[in-house]
């Protein structure tokens, strides 16, 4: 398992210097996305997927993933709402085509909302069905596609989450215990996901709190790197401390809690 950060915890960066803060914590990737200062401009993206590409790999670390938001918001041309898979779909080709190019083994995005006049089972319903045609636009290619569960979404249970993966053959995971933590499951509930994660995001919480310090969550990091490693997974481990409006996360030194982060995992390993 290696370690990477995610560009939009670094919100008054540059790309380049995200970049490099990475090289100088000794950690040598970079997990893309569309947010702030760092961020990639989607709309530039999709028209030159090539161009954007190779920009990228002009940074000198490892891009092991890219987060990519259909629209501009969690509901904004969610996956669970049917009327926009013909341009989702056009999107996500030229999204395939530059992760392809810049070398990313795979992309993320989310599940989507409970949309008005929805459920859970009906928006899940509607959601495998547009993730299903994602899958084989990446599949092809060799990008993993990868769905993150997260609070908001009709995605909320490890139940659902397995009941998707179930609908949608090839999906896999960007696996955030954090998102499960924050709405009062134990750990060990988390743990029947990891042989589905292609890739990891790690930060501390506890019930009620997505984001909190290491020492104040209830997060036992051992435990997971363990189970992660006893279901055979080998990949990215992205630590994301965010500093930002969603679920109140905004009260942590987001570098002192990425070094803390990146110790423990060392530690670990070593």
């Amino acid at each position: 398992m290696k370690l990477s950060l995610a560009s939009w915890s670094l919100r008054s960066l540059t790309l380049d210097e995200a970049a490099g803060l990475s090289r100088v914590l000794g950690i040598g990737a970079l997990d893309l996305g569309y947010f702030y200062k760092p961020g990639l401009d989607r709309e530039a993206l999709i028209a030159d997927p090539d161009g954007t590409a190779d920009r990228v790999l002009q940074l000198g670390v490892a891009l092991p993933n890219l987060y990519h938001l259909f629209g501009g918001s969690l509901s904004d041309r969610n996956l669970a709402d049917p009327r926009n898979r013909e341009r989702n779909e056009a999107d996500f080709r030229q999204v395939v085509r530059f992760a392809k190019r810049a070398g990313l083994a795979s992309v993320f995005v989310l599940p989507g909302v409970v949309n008005p006049g929805q459920d859970r089972v009906s928006a899940l319903t509607e959601s495998a069905e547009s993730l299903r045609r994602l899958v084989a636009i990446s599949a092809p290619e060799g990008i993993q596609l990868t769905v993150e569960p997260h609070v908001h979404s009709y995605l909320e249970s490890p139940t659902l989450v397995l009941d998707l993966l179930y609908r949608v053959p090839g999906l896999k995971l960007t696996l955030d215990y954090a998102h499960f933590a924050c709405l009062g499951y134990r750990q060990e509930e988390i743990d029947v996901l990891a042989s589905h994660a292609a890739h990891v995001h790690l930060r501390q919480a506890r019930a009620g709190v997505l984001q909190c310090k290491l020492a104040l969550g209830t997060l036992n990091f051992g435990a997971m790197l363990g189970t992660l490693r006893a279901a055979g997974y080998n990949g990215y481990l992205s630590i994301e401390y965010v500093h930002q409006d969603y679920m109140d996360g905004q009260h942590d030194d987001v570098l002192t809690e990425t070094v803390d982060m990146r110790d423990c995992v060392r530690e670990w390993l070593a």
